[in-house]
């Protein structure tokens, strides 16, 4: 992009542009930067340089860039009827023809869709169908919800109590009452002695000593990531899910399955639910269902909490864009994407253990503290040249990292003191090793340049 109009959008952005979590002075301090095209795994820069993408927009565009099917799609469908709701007792035949290809694909028992727009809406539709359920069935105490440390559920004010993290909750008073959350497995933060499955285990006893404190009988629901992502990609140690699934069952609490990032094979199957066997009463989807191509999200609810909510009259929740045909004709072509192409076996098999042997090999690298992942989705807790013991609040090294990452020619996320990567499920082996080979130029720089 030549120098005027690269200055002209700058500055348009600075004076108009409310960006998302953002430090609005210090980006406008250094310029916006602009993403001008993308193909496959690759993005075009302000400058022109072709920068791989290595966490698919945001955890999202898990066929890549550039699919004509699911433009193809979209302009057929725009042509054909661009939108109508789903409300008046009509619908729409894509939004059909998707909650029955979702139900065929998800855990057993989650045969019908709400859709949204966003894994926001998702989670928060989940929150009123949960409501709407408990009091048709006559146990409206039950109202308290259980989330974790670290977990990341949306941007709403509920979604938001949901959300473990200060950095999201703290700036608008949040959370709200009735939402608490409990230890996530994540040992290395927690700066435990005990190893990942210890901790999870100890996680599982203090998660029942809070059940019990707060009492069963006033709980409605525990929300869950499979893998917490925008937390710090914490992957869960061999039995903790499978205990968490159990104390929710036996306490008679639903147990939601958020899989807004784990969906659509970024861990190697359709859903991360059937790896750990987690049976959920409601799962939340978004992002890789249209691989960001259009808003969609959805919430995927049980046969047993639909019924009833259907036997209970007018079901009062939804929204302008619920079903949008062209969201769902966007989907539909991205499903057969994933699937003709066998990307999720293809994850499973090749690319996902190609992935982890690659961050395996940065563990000893003198700038990383703790590598986490499992298939495409992995990340690497950073340290000054001091080790763990030097690091100093507010150090922000996964950011500085992520800057230095960019400029090799790759683009990672920074959090906190960690960097995360979830590359489209596309990316060929050759491409994961360039992705890498960014990463530890980055990481060299940036312990060459001292805390």
């Amino acid at each position: 992009m030549q120098l005027p109009a690269l200055e002209e959008l700058q500055a348009l952005d600075a004076a108009h542009h409310f960006h998302p979590f953002t430090h609005h002075r210090e980006m406008h301090a250094a310029g916006t930067h602009l993403i001008l095209s993308g193909e496959g795994c690759w993005l075009i820069g302000e400058d022109g340089r072709r920068l791989f993408d290595g966490l698919a927009g945001l955890w999202c565009v898990n066929v890549g860039y550039g699919r004509r099917e699911i433009a193809d799609a979209v302009h057929r469908q725009m042509l054909t009827l661009p939108y109508y709701c789903s409300f008046f007792n009509t619908t729409t035949e894509p939004a059909i023809r998707l909650a029955k290809r979702l139900a065929d694909l998800a855990p057993a028992r989650l045969n019908h869709t709400l859709f949204c727009n966003s894994g926001s809406e998702a989670n928060e539709s989940a929150l009123k169908v949960i409501r709407a359920w408990n009091r048709l069935k006559g146990r409206s105490a039950k109202r308290k919800i259980l989330t974790r440390q670290f977990a990341y559920h949306g941007v709403t004010l509920a979604a938001t109590s949901m959300t473990g993290l200060p950095a999201c909750t703290d700036p608008f008073d949040l959370p709200l009452p009735d939402f608490l959350h409990v230890p996530a497995p994540h040992p290395y933060t927690a700066n435990s002695p005990l190893d990942p499955q210890a901790y999870g285990e100890w996680c599982l006893a203090e998660t029942r000593r809070i059940i019990e404190r707060e009492g069963p009988e006033t709980i409605a629901a525990f929300f869950a990531e499979p893998v917490q992502g925008a937390g710090g990609v914490i992957v869960p140690p061999p039995g903790y899910l499978v205990g968490l699934r159990n104390l929710c069952r036996e306490h008679d609490i639903l147990f939601v399955a958020d899989e807004v990032i784990t969906a659509f094979g970024r861990l190697g199957d359709w859903f991360a639910s059937n790896l750990w066997e987690l049976d959920p009463d409601l799962l939340c989807i978004a992002k890789g269902v249209t691989s960001g191509y259009l808003p969609l999200g959805g919430t995927l609810i049980s046969d047993e909490i639909a019924n009833d909510l259907m036997d209970g009259g007018p079901f009062a929740h939804g929204f302008t864009y619920s079903g949008h045909p062209t969201a769902c004709a966007a989907a539909l072509a991205n499903l057969d994407l994933l699937e003709s192409e066998q990307l999720i076996p293809r994850t499973r098999d090749q690319t996902g253990p190609a992935f982890q042997r690659h961050l395996q090999a940065l563990a000893d690298h003198p700038a990383v503290g703790e590598v986490r992942g499992t298939g495409l989705i992995g990340a690497l807790e950073l340290v000054p040249p001091g080790g763990r013991t030097a690091l100093k609040p507010g150090a922000l090294l996964g950011v500085r990292a992520a800057g230095l990452i960019r400029a090799e020619g790759a683009i990672v996320r920074g959090i906190r003191d960690l960097i995360a990567m979830a590359p489209p499920l596309t990316a060929t082996t050759e491409e994961l090793d360039f992705l890498f080979a960014c990463v530890r130029k980055g990481l060299d720089a940036l312990h060459a340049a001292g805390s």
